[in-house]
């Protein structure tokens, strides 16, 4: 596949109780979870896939706040000092160190006790706009059968029934991580674990630990929540691991590299006109790259998204004859989603690539 595999090593250390979740304290910080007037759990999300997994899985026994508006582009956030100063106030910050240089100095600023990292809840994997550099090595894509593809795809699920699981082995496999969980630097890692629902799954089941851990009064309720939504995200992997089983090509085209950790997973090959940053230009050379790869997969569109300019996307797809449409990263929810929450739009994505693919 087209995506460079470079899992960040963990240290294997004694956790904390309830680990994989990243605990950050300072002096003078708060002591205790905050709570609003109706006695809620105060969780701040700093964007759209934290803000579904805090509402979730919090339910009725949190009030839940993000930092990045609708319709503003995760990355390019920049925080008011209101915003700032309130954080300090919070009873549960969610976050994802590395991919809103903002938010990452807030939070730590801050110095909030229950601050879940998200990023350390699962590994970070390398894709993004080196990958042209691996592109189609030795030409082993230009002739795998699919069913070559299917052997590749069941060696990426093996192992993989742990996204339907409760949290009965999650003590057991706390016990082998740091307290900070998996080793992550956002520089070698690409932080969109999101749109792999066996990521994301991994990453609900620590949230539901970092909460009822700051709410111990609530934690049953939390474990049954993240219970629900952790089977929900295992009905989700499974569609798209048959949705997308058969295809004419495995080849699709998007405006930014988003999508590593879902192709990845599923025996795809992502090919991003920009990197991990959706605003970066491509090179001459690479859109002429992208030219010969569409016609070499047989790629029949070009993905763009709803946040951030489709020019470069509309224009590569006007030259190379391709069509174009919509691939959401799904870093926020606007009326141009396909869906209104985080499940609909994947289920959107998942038809998406289905047409693209030629899925049979």
């Amino acid at each position: 596949m087209n995506v460079r595999r470079s899992i960040s090593t963990t240290a294997v250390a004694g956790a904390a109780v309830l680990g994989l979740v990243s605990l950050s304290a300072c002096s003078g910080a708060s002591t205790g979870a905050e709570k609003d007037k109706d006695g809620k759990l105060d969780v701040v999300a700093s964007f759209y896939p934290l803000q579904f997994l805090a509402e979730q899985i919090g339910g009725d026994k949190v009030s839940v706040t993000t930092l990045t508006r609708p319709g503003v582009e995760p990355h390019d956030l920049e925080l008011k000092p209101r915003q700032i100063a309130g954080l300090q106030d919070a009873g549960f910050i969610l976050y994802l160190k590395g991919l809103q240089p903002a938010v990452d100095q807030a939070v730590a600023q801050a110095g909030v006790k229950n601050t879940v990292d998200a990023a350390t809840l699962t590994s970070l994997e390398a894709h993004g706009a080196d990958e042209k550099d691996t592109a189609h090595e030795d030409g082993a894509h230009a002739g795998e059968s699919h069913d070559d593809h299917g052997a590749h795809e069941g060696e990426a699920h093996e192992g993989e029934a742990h996204a339907e699981e409760s949290h009965a082995g999650e003590a057991h496999a706390a016990e082998s991580e740091e307290p900070g969980g998996h080793d992550h630097a956002h520089e070698g890692g690409d932080p969109h674990v999101w749109l792999d629902p066996v990521k994301y799954a991994e990453v609900a089941k620590g949230v539901g630990a970092g909460l009822a851990k700051a709410d111990p009064d609530n934690a049953a309720a939390y474990e049954k929540n993240t219970d629900e939504l952790v089977k929900k995200l295992g009905t989700l992997d499974t569609a798209f691991r048959d949705g997308l089983k058969n295809t004419a090509t495995r080849t699709f085209i998007t405006s930014h590299t988003a999508f590593g950790h879902l192709a990845e997973r599923y025996g795809l090959d992502q090919e991003g006109i920009a990197g991990l940053d959706p605003e970066s230009e491509p090179s001459p050379a690479r859109i002429k790259e992208l030219q010969e790869i569409a016609r070499k997969e047989k790629v029949t569109t070009v993905f763009f998204e709803t946040l951030a300019s489709d020019r470069t996307a509309r224009t590569l797809a006007k030259d190379t004859g391709l069509k174009t449409d919509v691939l959401d990263p799904l870093e926020g929810i606007t009326e141009r989603s396909k869906g209104a929450d985080y499940l609909e739009v994947m289920r959107a994505n998942l038809a998406a690539l289905q047409k693209a693919l030629g899925a049979k």
